[in-house]
Formats: structure tokens, C-alpha cells, sequence
């Protein structure tokens, strides 16, 4: 028999962004069919699923776990968490599990834990790779030479594998790369709700507490989904949704105001209404989803291009300031002179001048010149070794830079840090960033947590 409604609880925006637990407290004062979180994201660039490693530090995702976990087994519903790790692939969802691992012995708790793995083989990859490989966006072309550099590629899949692992009757879902959507719609769609609705619904709660006000992806949010509409409210009483702060959400990182698209196909906003229905809860209806013609999968892959050094400094001298241009292109051409431990073409050095044009660049429209300028230097080259020797050539070059003008021979930068140069590692850019129109199928283990 179908369920009348499904309530659920988006913990927050990323897992170990952290919550109020006052927010918890509040929306389990009702009944709960599940609780998702999405702990991915490729925002903070390529380095992390190249690496291997996690953008969220252990201790604040053992945080928002040890809250969370003895309520979902005192109330038999599952927790979903998607992306686990902040790129979903192997190391990142063992990471998870092993924080999993550590609350159930110090609770003396056990989990039915189903991990869905999303990790790309290189034979798949070079099968792919023989025109089965799409730009995504901007995407350049896929380059078949780099599937053999890739770090940890996965796949971006969507509800259906964490539809097949709800079948299961889980505890905890431990999801791989997947869509931020997947985590909160499998659970309607799984139960036979309307897909539009349950996938714009998703893409609201996937952010947790962003959609009210004040805004805040570190608080939560529930949503529940009834015949033909869902609503949303913060459990936060600190915080609002209203029609107009749903509405601006929808259009979260969506080129189309009228639309979004997932796997399962394009989300048509064009009919939605946002109605507000009680001072902190807003009730959404008109989304549809329309089936995508064609199945694709996103692709992601990382690989490294060398390794990173840096050097901040700060000018405050206006002469300096004024002729920026003149002193990056004169360090430039002393360290390529200097630097006989390296052939140019073999390094990158790039000049950010945070209060002028270090955003946007040479796009920034004319402005007043700043009273002072924060300066970062960096050095990428294929050796730790030589982008340290590279940055400490550069910090000195532009230290005693001449430029016009200049009258004193004191050094044109005051550094905030001692040490001056900091080495920064490895150096990763994302080479797969792509879709595919082959099938995929995907790794799923089950085991107990205790």
C-alpha cells in the first residue's frame, strides 16, 4: 500500500558542515521515513578525488555522525549519505565507513550498511574512450592518452543503485559519487511518488537550510511529499522559508530558470507555484519530469600535473601598487634567467593581487587603485624540490623588484608569515569531466557495522 506521504530530514547542506541540534531535535519531534545528507562536491576543485583525501576534516563528519546515528537505529529508518567523503571514491567512502565504525563501537550500536561504489575501471575507461566519451558544459575533448594518469575516476550516478540498495532494508546507505538529488528522491520514487516532484524536491533539500533565511547550508531542513506537492521547513525556528527564498533556490547553479537536469531526465519548473502555507513552510507544486531520451553518465578524473609552492606578502607602497604589471613581468623574466635547475615551459608562475584584479583578472573594470594589496606567488613545477627553489627565486625577485618611481632600496613586501614559502603538494586538474552513453553497472557490498 503507498504511503499518503514521506516525510524526511536533510541533515545539512554537506556532511560535516554541521547542524544545530536543536534543528535535530526539533524535526524529530515528528515521525521520519529517512534521513540523506550529500557529502560530496567537485567545488573545492580537483585536488581531493585526486588525492584521495577529504575536504571535510574527520572530526566535524564524526560530528554530525555521532548525533545522528543512535536516532536513525532507535527509529528504524535509514541515513543516506551520498558522495561520501567529498568525492566518492574508494578511499572516500572507507573513510566514512571507518568513522562509522568508530561511533558503533563507542555506542555499542550496529548497522546494516549497504556501500554502493562508483570507482571506474582503465578497461572500462579505454573502452569508453573509443567514442563513447562526450563533452560535458565546457568541456574540452577527452584526451584517450590520460585515462592511464586518472586518480580514482568515478562515476556520477543517480537514484537507481540507491533504489536497489533501499530494497535491502539498510541502516546506512554509504553512496559513492552520485548525484546530490539521488540521495533525497530515491526514497519517494522507490515508494511511488511523482519523480518531478521528488527531484525538485531533492534538488531544494540537497543544500539543507540554504533554501530559508537567513541562509545557512550548515542547519537543516525537512520536506515532505504528499500527492502533487511537497513542502518545506527549516526545523530551525531561527530561520524562515518563504516562497520567494524556495523559488531563488530552485535556480541553485541552473544556467535556465525554467528547468534542471539529472539522469533521469530534464525537471520542468515552467508550472511551479510556491505557496506559503504556514509562517516558516512553503508548499511547491506543477514540477515534472520529463524522461531523458538518451541514459548518459557523468564521468570525473583527476590527474596530477606537478606539485604547488606559495608566498604571500603584502605591498602597501603606491609607487609598487601602481606598477604591478611592470614588476610580475620583470620577476618573471629574472627567475627564467635565475632558474638553471628547470627549462621554462616545465613551470607555471602565477601572480594573484588580491584588492586589484585577483578574481577576475584582466575582466575587472577600472577602479581606483587600493591603498594596499595582498600578493600570492605560485609556483607549480613537476618536483616539490624545484617549486619551492622556483618560489623562493620569485619571492626574492619581487622583493627587491625595481619598478619606476622607486626611490628606497628597502624591500617592496611585508610578509605576515615566517616561514614565507609554504609548500603546497601535489597539483591535480580534473582531465574527465565528461559523459558517457555506455551502461554502467556498479559495485554493492553488504555488511554489518559494529
Amino acid at each position: 500500500m503507498k504511503k499518503q506521504s514521506i516525510r524526511y530530514l536533510s541533515l545539512c547542506g554537506l556532511l560535516g558542515y554541521g547542524y544545530s541540534l536543536s534543528s535535530l531535535t526539533n524535526a524529530l519531534q515528528e515521525d521520519l521515513d529517512f534521513v540523506g545528507v550529500d557529502a560530496g562536491s567537485t567545488d573545492p576543485g580537483p585536488y581531493y578525488l585526486g588525492s584521495g583525501k577529504g575536504f571535510v576534516k574527520r572530526l566535524q563528519v564524526k560530528r554530525d555522525l555521532e548525533l545522528i546515528l543512535p536516532e536513525i537505529k532507535k527509529r528504524n529508518i535509514p541515513l543516506i549519505i551520498g558522495s561520501a567523503g567529498g568525492s566518492g571514491a574508494a578511499p572516500h567512502v572507507q573513510s566514512v565507513l571507518d568513522i562509522i565504525s568508530e561511533i558503533a563501537k563507542e555506542k555499542s550500536l550496529e548497522f546494516k550498511t549497504i556501500i554502493i561504489y562508483s570507482d571506474l575501471s582503465k578497461a572500462f575507461l579505454h573502452q569508453a574512450a573509443q567514442g563513447h566519451i562526450f563533452p560535458c558544459g565546457g568541456a574540452p575533448e577527452f584526451v584517450p592518452g590520460d585515462v592511464d594518469s586518472l586518480s580514482n575516476p568515478v562515476a556520477q550516478f543517480g537514484t537507481d543503485p540507491i533504489i536497489e540498495a533501499l530494497a535491502k532494508n539498510p541502516d546506512v546507505i554509504v553512496a559513492g559519487r552520485c548525484c546530490d538529488t539521488a540521495v533525497f528522491a530515491s526514497y519517494p520514487i522507490a515508494h511511488g511518488f511523482d519523480p518531478g516532484l521528488a527531484l525538485h524536491a531533492a534538488k531544494i533539500a540537497e543544500c539543507g537550510a540554504l533554501c530559508a533565511r537567513p541562509v545557512g547550508a550548515n542547519d537543516s531542513l525537512v520536506v515532505e511529499i504528499g500527492d502533487g506537492f511537497f513542502t518545506v521547513e527549516p526545523p530551525n525556528e531561527a530561520r524562515v522559508c518563504s516562497p520567494e527564498s524556495v523559488a531563488a533556490h530552485s535556480l541553485y547553479e541552473q544556467p535556465d530558470p525554467n528547468c534542471f537536469y539529472e539522469p533521469e531526465g530534464k525537471i520542468d519548473l515552467s508550472a511551479c507555484t510556491f505557496e506559503q502555507i504556514a509562517p516558516r513552510k512553503v508548499k511547491v507544486t506543477g514540477s515534472k519530469l520529463i524522461p531523458a531520451d538518451k541514459a548518459t553518465t557523468k564521468l570525473e578524473g583527476a590527474k596530477r600535473i606537478g606539485f604547488r609552492a606559495l608566498t604571500i606578502a603584502g605591498l602597501r607602497d603606491p609607487a609598487a601598487i601602481a606598477h604591478l604589471d611592470e614588476i610580475e613581468s620583470n620577476v618573471r623574466q629574472s627567475v627564467a634567467e635565475s632558474a638553471n635547475f628547470i627549462k621554462e615551459g616545465e613551470y607555471t608562475l602565477r601572480f594573484l593581487r588580491y584588492g586589484v584584479d585577483a578574481v577576475i583578472g584582466k575582466n575587472e573594470p577600472a577602479v581606483t587603485l587600493p591603498n594596499e594589496v595582498g600578493l600570492v606567488i605560485e609556483a607549480i613545477a613537476p618536483t616539490q624540490e624545484k617549486a619551492d627553489a622556483l618560489i623562493g627565486l620569485a619571492r626574492s625577485k619581487a622583493l627587491h623588484q625595481s619598478f619606476p618611481g622607486r626611490k628606497a632600496t628597502a624591500g617592496n613586501l611585508a610578509f605576515p608569515f615566517s616561514p614565507s614559502d609554504f609548500s603546497g603538494g601535489e597539483v591535480y586538474e580534473f582531465a574527465l569531466y565528461h559523459l558517457t552513453d555506455l551502461p554502467l553497472s556498479f559495485n554493492v557490498e553488504e555488511m554489518v557495522i559494529k
